[in-house]
């Protein structure tokens, strides 16, 4: 069945953009299907949609993303614990494991589909000035949407959480998480194993295909100062090229990377589109056991013996408290939620890193991703035979760049500002998806971009790395159907203004390099709508464009954060235990103090390592003491472990 996927999806590649007949296609897919024994080197399957459900758990954790999956991994590890994973979503498609594809699934059934309120300070160019947020709503979460980049952030940005009263969290005592689960394939990097790691579940590879303007950047790097370095290694400022949690040329979401191979445990249950609506908390201990969901169009309730975990992610944990009665208060009253406790932090201390879309440069040779091109039957053959080729490229993600403006204090090495660096940009799909994808108005595509549909270009996104604007999440009703009003105040702080401005400025300069202009590189400065009336390359000017094109990257963060008890706006303690109730737990972005110096995937993974372990400290030592129901499975699992070791002397 594997190889029938893998076929199936090139297949689906390459009609779907390429616009060809699927009879060509025939020919060339039972070839595929004739050479490749897929199924013979990749057995795992998808894991079970549970019909049946217990009326009862040790562990019910909500959300199925790149938290939740890890969770139901690890906890399942302990035997006699039962755990339920709840989805709002579905499987995987054939279309979300290859990588090119990725902005096709934005927008899509597997995408929540957030849009914030509209605010003048930023995404102007965008449709109704309202931002995109998408949200993985699938099993494998934002995973299965993203780009795959795994970056662990900074040093100093764990020091950074411990230094809030945190402790537990500083770099040295979250590297063996990250470690813990990466299963590094750059033999290179692999031999420092003093920051990296082989045999766990989540696989990080090279990519399998790159253009030679990644080569460019990287040169162009060096001629700027920079170090070509192992970014997640001892320095992370300098230039370096991405790595992905990638699987021989297909994606590796945490689906496929920590559910699939546990897929036939007896004591993990999955519970596909299952929409959690409410944690349910005795009100008079304090104490959450268990929740409300909605599935098949008839609301269930299941109770958690020991721990309610949300795992929903920076959009829905919060939502969940605050519908559960755990929130701000005076808010929980406006909308009619009995308060349940006064946590004031839930919903707030918003962060996103975001990015500046449009820094596009043209140039002059036939090299780079343009998708009527290289989507074809020769790449969807080259993907599903040999693992490489233009649809395993990330959207044309290659080079990663940490860079310093003269905001930042080159000494740390704690850079302000990440490159993204594509040997793609919103042009190259012909005018289509992308610009989906980012909303933007089909006005402001055609008058900024419009002459460059489908022609050769690269690109730079500057990342703003540590914002000191704060966004905030509140409920638009009692009712948990209804998606909660979001509000990102992208560049309300005046000091984000300025590092954005200056990333802009210094992705720019970087086509005035000589490795650039052996391309022809040359940056594309038609002036975009609303702000013609300012000088080109000015600050005023720049000021003025990154409030048009402001590009979320995604990172949402932060907003039921850790901290201390002292800390008024702390909503989970360092043990990641909600304050006020017990039994219940966020394990997510949201906890997050302050986002991280880069792309957060990787971060939240080593968040549910972390929060895994601290689950298992806390009830191990308690296991003797379970309902006699449990004591016989124990007493059983025994006896069949006796008898194991008894057979295996025997043989030996």
């Amino acid at each position: 069945m594997a190889i029938l996927t893998t076929a199936s999806a090139a297949a689906k590649a390459a009609l779907t953009i390429g616009g060809i007949s699927k009879l060509t296609f025939i020919p060339a897919m039972l070839a595929a299907l004739a050479y490749f024994h897929y199924d013979l080197l990749d057995p795992e399957n998808r894991p079970f949609n549970q019909k049946y459900l217990r009326e009862e758990y040790d562990f019910v954790i909500v959300g199925g993303g790149s938290a939740g999956a890890v969770l139901a991994n690890r906890l399942t590890e302990v035997e006699g614990w039962n755990v339920l994973l709840l989805e709002a979503g579905g499987h995987e498609t054939d279309i979300s494991d290859v990588p090119l594809l990725s902005l096709y699934l934005h927008k899509s059934k597997l995408d929540w589909k957030y849009r914030t309120q509209p605010q003048d300070s930023a995404c102007q160019a965008m449709i109704d000035k309202r931002c995109s947020w998408t949200k993985g709503k699938v099993l494998g979460g934002s995973s299965v949407l993203n780009t795959m980049l795994y970056i662990r952030g900074n040093k100093r940005d764990f020091d950074q959480w411990e230094s809030f009263g945190n402790p537990g969290w500083g770099y040295e005592d979250v590297l063996p998480y990250f470690k813990k689960s990466e299963d590094q394939r750059n033999p290179y990097l692999a031999k420092d194993t003093k920051y990296h790691s082989t045999g766990g579940y989540l696989t990080v590879q090279d990519a399998p295909y790159n253009t030679p303007i990644g080569a460019a950047f990287l040169q162009a790097g060096e001629e700027m100062g920079y170090d070509i370095l192992d970014i997640n290694g001892a320095q992370q400022t300098g230039y370096a090229w991405y790595q992905f949690t990638m699987r021989r040329g297909t994606r590796c979401s945490t689906a496929k990377a920590f559910l699939r191979p546990v897929r036939v445990r007896q004591n993990l249950h999955i519970a596909l589109f299952s929409h959690v609506t409410k944690v349910l908390i005795d009100k008079d201990k304090k104490r959450a056991y268990g929740v409300e969901f909605f599935r098949d169009g008839i609301k269930q309730v299941v109770y958690a013996k020991r721990e309610v975990i949300l795992a929903a992610g920076a959009i829905g944990s919060p939502q969940l408290l605050m519908l559960s009665g755990i929130g701000p208060a005076q808010h929980l009253e406006e909308v009619g939620i009995d308060v349940v406790y006064n946590s004031a932090g839930v919903g707030r201390n918003l962060q996103d890193h975001i990015a500046v879309g449009g820094i596009v440069f043209q140039i002059d040779y036939p090299i780079s991703i343009v998708m009527n091109r290289l989507v074809n039957i020769n790449s969807a053959l080259r993907y599903a035979v040999t693992e490489d080729g233009p649809l395993t490229s990330s959207i044309g993600l290659e080079v990663v760049a940490f860079i310093n403006t003269k905001y930042a204090n080159e000494t740390e090495d704690w850079p302000d500002i990440e490159f993204m660096m594509t040997s793609a940009s919103i042009p190259s799909d012909g005018g289509t998806q992308v610009k989906v994808a980012h909303g933007i108005t089909d006005e402001f595509y055609e008058e900024v971009f419009g002459h460059l549909t489908s022609k050769d270009v690269c690109g730079i996104f500057p990342m703003m790395l540590r914002p000191k604007s704060r966004g905030f999440i509140k409920l638009r009703s009692k009712n948990p159907l209804d998606y909660p009003l979001m509000y990102h105040n992208y560049l309300t702080h005046p000091d984000d203004v300025g590092v954005m401005r200056e990333g802009v400025k210094a992705a720019v300069a970087v086509a005035e390099t000589a490795a650039m202009k052996r391309l022809g590189a040359r940056y594309n400065s038609k002036p975009v709508p609303n702000c013609k009336h300012l000088p080109l390359y000015t600050d005023e000017y720049w000021e003025c464009y990154i409030r048009q094109y402001t590009m979320t990257i995604y990172h949402l963060s932060g907003t039921a954060k850790m901290g201390p008890s002292s800390d008024p706006m702390a909503v989970v303690d360092p043990e990641l235990r909600v304050y006020g109730v017990e039994g219940l737990r966020v394990i997510d972005a949201s906890i997050m103090p302050a986002v991280t110096n880069g792309n957060i995937n990787a971060p939240v993974i080593m968040i549910a390592e972390k929060g895994s372990d601290l689950i298992k400290n806390t009830w191990k030592p308690k296991q003797k003491s379970r309902s006699r129901r449990s004591s016989n499975c124990s007493k059983l699992e025994q006896i069949l472990k006796i008898e194991r070791t008894s057979q295996c002397q025997k043989e030996r």
